[in-house]
C-alpha cells in the first residue's frame, strides 16, 4: 500500500498550510496542558508546508526530534529544517492534523514563502523561547519588554514568522505564540480552515 492510499489527505497539502502534531508522549502532554490544550488531541508542535525544487512539498519545522536528514541541508540537524512530508507523518508517534489556508497562496507568494524558509534553515532550536511562549502572561510581558529575536526559533515562532512574512498573519512579536495559541488565533481571524486529520 502506498502512502496516498494509507494517508490520502497528503494529496491536499498546499504551500502555506500548517501541519499540527498531537504527540503521544509526556512532553507533548505537558506542552498542551500549559497552553490550554487537550493532551494527545490539541497541538504540541507545528510545521508549515512549502514547495522546493525536485521535492514538490516539504514540511519546514523547528524541532529537536526529526528522525531523518534535512534534504536541503543534507544533514541530521536540530532547529530549523525541512523534512519529507510522507515519512514525517507516517512515522510520527501521535495524531497529525492539516490546517489548510482559507485563501490559497498565489504563485509569487509561494515562492516568497520558500525563499524565507530556506534562508532561515539551520538556526538553533529556541528552547527558552518555547518555554516562555507556554506561559501566556509571561509571554505577553516578555513580548512587551523585549524585541523579537530570530537567531533561534521554536516551532510556532517560525511558522508565525513565515505567515507574517507573506502577510497572512499580523503580529508585533512572533515569540509570543505557542502552537495552540497560534492555531486558535489564525482560526479566529479566518486565516485557517478547520482541521482535517491526516493520521
Amino acid at each position: 500500500m502506498n502512502s496516498l492510499q494509507a494517508l490520502p489527505g497528503l494529496a491536499n497539502l498546499r504551500p502555506g498550510d500548517i501541519i499540527g502534531f498531537s504527540g503521544a508522549n509526556s512532553t507533548s502532554d505537558f506542552i498542551n496542558l500549559v497552553t490550554y490544550g487537550v493532551p494527545r488531541w490539541s497541538i504540541s508542535h507545528v510545521g508549515i508546508v512549502a514547495e522546493y525544487p525536485n521535492h514538490v512539498n516539504l514540511i519546514f519545522e523547528s524541532t529537536t526530534e526529526a528522525p531523518d536528514r534535512c534534504p536541503i541541508q543534507n544533514a541530521y540537524v536540530t532547529g530549523s529544517q525541512a523534512q519529507e512530508i510522507e515519512p514525517r507523518v507516517l512515522h510520527y508517534k501521535g495524531r497529525v492534523w492539516h490546517y489548510p489556508l482559507v485563501k490559497p497562496l498565489r504563485s509569487w507568494e509561494s515562492k516568497a514563502l520558500t525563499r524565507f524558509l530556506v534562508a532561515s534553515l539551520g538556526k538553533r532550536y529556541d528552547a527558552a523561547g518555547a518555554q516562555l511562549a507556554g506561559a501566556k502572561l509571561w509571554s505577553y510581558i516578555h513580548a512587551r519588554l523585549h524585541a523579537e529575536n530570530q537567531e533561534a526559533l521554536f516551532c510556532s515562532e517560525w511558522v508565525c514568522a513565515a505567515h507574517r512574512y507573506i502577510e497572512r498573519f499580523d503580529t508585533p512579536n512572533i515569540s509570543s505564540w505557542s502552537p495552540n495559541a497560534l492555531i486558535r488565533e489564525e482560526r479566529r481571524r479566518g486565516i485557517l480552515h478547520c482541521r482535517v486529520r491526516l493520521k
